[in-house]
């Protein structure tokens, strides 16, 4: 028996049997193919990693220990760097075609508050932190606050044919 809408009183149970639908047939539904996953056999909320992209060999994230990678710069995931001002975050850091076609990696988090929103600007040839307005030389230092401790640097090292980047903490 369905129970008056305007009856407040009525209960998960009553509601769902008034659907005609028995608890074992919704819960059937709801652990099968809804998306939801009240019903995985896993309740891990750490996501699985995601493989490096074809082109990158090594570590690039530092939960995983020391930046130690190296990247061919004719693969189309990573042939964006080969132009001056471009730069892409890969993995714990962010690298950077900078003038005169150097290559410079730094951490990728700002140092003022951990914000992923550091990026480089070519025409400053400086690192700028979107978030509260950090600017960061292409040596990792502060040249405007508020951030007040200089972006980790690693070393990059180009080939000579300019096709393969390594980079190393």
């Amino acid at each position: 028996m369905i129970k008056n809408p305007t009856d407040n009183n009525i209960n998960r149970g009553e509601f769902l049997r008034s659907l005609g639908m028995s608890s074992a047939a919704l819960m059937a539904f709801y652990c099968m193919g809804t998306g939801l996953t009240a019903c995985s056999k896993s309740d891990s909320s750490t996501p699985t990693p995601t493989p490096p992209a074809a082109g990158l060999t090594g570590n690039a994230d530092t939960a995983a220990g020391a930046i130690n990678f190296t990247i061919d710069l004719t693969n189309s995931n990573y042939s964006s760097l080969k132009t001056v001002g471009n730069f892409m975050k890969i993995g714990s850091v962010l690298v950077a075609n900078t003038t005169g076609g150097k290559y410079v990696t730094i951490q990728r988090l700002c140092t003022h508050e951990a914000n992923d929103a550091v990026s480089y600007g070519l025409s400053a040839n400086k690192f700028t932190c979107s978030a509260h307005g950090s600017v960061f030389n292409v040596d990792g230092t502060v040249s405007v606050g508020p951030a007040t401790t200089a972006m980790k640097l690693y070393k990059s090292t180009i080939s000579t044919d300019g096709n393969t980047l390594t980079v190393t903490a």
